[in-house]
């Protein structure tokens, strides 16, 4: 608004002269103003005093203080609902929101800060964080390989590299890559009485066995045979076939004890070729001690169901398989890598090739 070249006293002083009888012309030459503006002077000011034209001007400055104030409020109001909508949790959230408002609205950073409760020093700063590329790429790496791998499993193997990196770190960086393993949903299970189970001591105490089934790309069904050793988590066996009966269960598991020996016991399920003929008669001439668990209570079987889970998400569920000798080969190949490099976490995040030889050598020391 432009400053009047008079102040209030003055320009009633004016209109008082006109009024004392002095003719309006003669008024305006004097005062160097036009007859237009004093008649502007005398429609604002006409029949005022000096202590009425001040507190006019006492009304105005407050009217456009308060127009002032309201218009800012819904300013400030109008920003709030426009992020109303964004999570602002991170200090990352907080900067973009500011610079949101900077630029729909044309405020200064400091208004912007203001409205959204947000320290400057916060806006302001610059990551002097070094670049984690290579990192990333080694993250990723593993994780394209592993695909069912979390950041525990993934942080072992960058280690088992040479690359040492705080896990905390590391699981910033996974979940910035977007690396996180969605979990299959699982059946439910009964709930039911929980009683601890006989942990072996040593290896081949205890052998658990259970059958798997999957099915090639045109349909077709067929069974694998699943062979752990419940104390060094060792996968001894994973056979894959068409047709597995009572017989060749038996005679896979020869072929099993001719490499490492007789167990002490077996723990099997209620299935037709875990009670066959074959199976009895072999027990019989072992003296293996063969025990079947109670029906419906898959988990007291527990350790070749925990195989069973990680075989199948891991390999199973990850692979499609033509023919019956493409599905051997690919079985075969993550048995070794099961037994040789994959960590496990029940062994301290060692294999359990690497747990049954530290195993050996110690009772050899022994």
């Amino acid at each position: 608004m432009k400053r009047s070249r008079f102040t209030e006293e003055q320009i009633i002083g004016i209109l008082k002269e006109q009024e004392a009888g002095e003719r309006t012309a003669d008024v305006c030459r004097r005062h160097g103003i036009s007859e237009a503006t004093f008649y502007k002077y005398k429609a604002k000011f006409g029949g005022m005093e000096v202590s009425d034209a001040r507190r006019l001007k006492a009304l105005e400055d407050e009217n456009r203080r308060l127009k002032k104030l309201l218009a800012e409020q819904m300013l400030d109001n109008a920003i709030l609902k426009d992020v109303a909508f964004k999570k602002m949790v991170t200090p990352g959230a907080k900067r973009d929101a500011v610079l949101h408002v900077q630029a729909a609205f044309e405020v200064s950073q400091r208004r912007a800060c203001k409205v959204l409760a947000v320290d400057r020093s916060s806006v302001r700063y610059r990551s002097i964080r070094p670049d984690d590329g290579p990192l990333r790429e080694k993250i990723r790496a593993v994780a394209s390989e592993r695909r069912r791998f979390g950041y525990r499993r993934i942080h072992i193997m960058l280690q088992r590299q040479g690359i040492e990196m705080n896990q905390k770190k590391l699981r910033r960086l996974y979940r910035e890559e977007k690396l996180q393993v969605r979990r299959r949903g699982g059946r439910k299970r009964a709930l039911g009485t929980r009683r601890p189970m006989e942990l072996p001591d040593r290896p081949n105490d205890r052998w658990s066995l259970d059958f798997l089934s999957d099915a090639f790309t045109d349909g077709r069904r067929f069974r694998i045979l699943a062979v752990v050793d419940d104390y060094t988590r060792e996968c001894l066996a994973l056979i894959a076939d068409t047709s597995l009966s009572g017989t060749r269960l038996v005679r896979e598991l020869d072929a099993v004890v001719a490499r490492r020996g007789k167990p002490r016991t077996v723990v099997s399920d209620n299935g037709t070729e875990m009670t066959s003929m074959a199976v009895l008669r072999w027990c019989q001439e072992t003296g293996v001690e063969w025990h079947y668990i109670a029906p419906g209570k898959p988990q007291q079987n527990a350790f070749v169901e925990s195989f069973n889970g990680r075989f199948r998400d891991e390999c199973l569920n990850e692979t499609l398989f033509t023919e019956l000798g493409e599905a051997r080969i690919a079985i075969n190949a993550w048995k070794e890598d099961y037994n040789r490099h994959r960590p496990h976490s029940s062994l301290g995040n060692v294999t359990p090739r690497e747990y049954a030889s530290k195993w050996v050598l110690e009772n050899q020391a022994a």
